[in-house]
């Protein structure tokens, strides 16, 4: 029993860590600190791009779904499909104003890029969360690793430790999210494979 309360709580810290709304600021944190040269960009711009990263991609549709929550028909545990729904569309709202924002600084342009591959990953996720619990969680992971798999095909480089390091976070995440039943095997695989393909195709590609 006790390890079944240890493992719960190892999986739903991870869950918490790891939540879809902070992926996008981990994920500016590793390409600043990785073997890619984005570590030459002065560090005022770099903090101006996390305060948009995180005020866009986290702070606003947090603050946005509480206020929702102040209706009573709107759960935060997001059970039902409808409110899973109405949290994508303003997550991918709030996303679009934050590559809007790093949209007019002069730097290079995956940054852009990874938001404008999340945005389409979201919406990609829609139309499937009107019916089927999707791992919104795994497919957040899966982006980040396809973005940086594409990115290092773009610039012809080997983040293998980086890569690695994202490879077992996502195997990690995955296995809290079944651990807690929020998912089953073929959501959580699912949601894995939407994000990786589409922000591997978007920065390879665009």
């Amino acid at each position: 029993m006790n390890n079944n309360k240890t493992l719960s709580l190892i999986a739903r810290v991870t869950s918490l860590v790891f939540h879809p709304l902070l992926i996008p600021t981990i994920g500016f944190l590793l390409l600043f600190n990785s073997d890619f040269y984005f570590s030459i960009i002065p560090w005022n711009v770099k903090r101006y791009m996390l305060l948009v990263v995180f005020l866009s991609t986290c702070v606003l549709p947090a603050i946005s779904v509480l206020i929702l929550s102040i209706n009573p028909k709107f759960d935060l545990s997001m059970e039902k499909n409808t409110d899973r729904v109405l949290s994508l569309l303003i997550s991918s709202i709030s996303y679009y104003l934050g590559y809007q924002l790093l949209k007019r600084l002069p730097v290079f342009p995956a940054y852009n890029v990874f938001l404008l591959g999340a945005i389409l990953i979201q919406i990609a996720l829609l139309p499937i969360s009107m019916r089927w619990r999707i791992s919104i969680h795994a497919a957040a992971i899966g982006g980040l690793v396809g973005g940086i798999l594409g990115l290092s095909f773009r610039l012809q480089e080997n983040p293998v430790q980086l890569l690695s390091l994202l490879i077992l976070t996502a195997g990690l995440i995955g296995t809290s999210r079944l651990v807690l039943e929020k998912h089953t095997q073929s959501q959580v695989y699912t949601g894995l494979s939407i994000g990786f393909f589409i922000l591997l195709a978007v920065v390879t590609f665009i």
